[in-house]
């Protein structure tokens, strides 16, 4: 072997030793700053639920419930819907609809209801204010999911720590919100929903 080829890789070597922990650095900072990706298929879609007495078809399409002058506390919902591979679901129908803060719903006009379409990476976005409680019923968004073409997953979302939780009869834990109360509250709630 000659001297050469000997010195190459050497150098080489030395080089990655010493560049390896700055690469490292960056590629965990970099990783820090993106979204964890979600677990799909672990288990299974989104629980459906009943949708209750009060859903209303053709809501108007739009991101915002939330009304000049009405009360309430608040909120943006944010998630992805995705399907039981992990792929984005774009296109997906997602419709809301809930009580107001005194726990009533119009029954008449739309106030409080809405839906809207993901975009392309299944992404939805709500804002509106947190939903009162009635008797009988613990705190909960009512929602449902349609992806192009596919079945209706109807369902309830819910939020932690509510003292109504135990003793309401349809409650899920696993449709629970992740809270976040960092410059105003926030929920987040990923949707997984069959599309074959």
């Amino acid at each position: 072997m000659s001297t050469t080829t000997a010195i190459v890789p050497r150098r080489f070597f030395l080089a990655w030793l010493f560049a390896a922990p700055v690469l490292w650095y960056f590629a965990k900072s970099f990783a820090a700053t993106l979204e964890p990706t979600p677990t799909c298929g672990d288990s299974g879609t989104t629980p459906a639920q009943t949708p209750g007495p009060f859903f209303k078809p053709r809501s108007p399409e739009r991101q915002s419930l939330r009304e000049s002058g009405m009360d309430g506390t608040p909120i943006v919902i944010e998630g992805y819907v995705r399907s039981t591979r992990g792929k984005p679901v774009a296109g997906a129908l997602v419709d809301f609809w809930q009580a107001d803060a005194k726990g009533n719903y119009d029954n008449e006009g739309f106030r409080l209801r809405g839906h809207q379409f993901t975009d392309d990476s299944g992404r939805y976005r709500l804002d509106t204010i947190v939903p009162g409680l009635y008797p009988g019923r613990t705190r909960h968004f009512h929602v449902r999911v349609q992806p192009p073409s596919r079945r209706v997953l109807t369902t309830q979302l819910y939020f932690p720590g509510e003292p109504g939780n135990k003793s309401d009869g349809i409650f899920n834990p696993k449709l629970l919100l992740e809270l976040r109360e960092s410059g105003g509250k926030t929920g987040r709630f990923d949707f997984v929903v069959e599309t074959a």
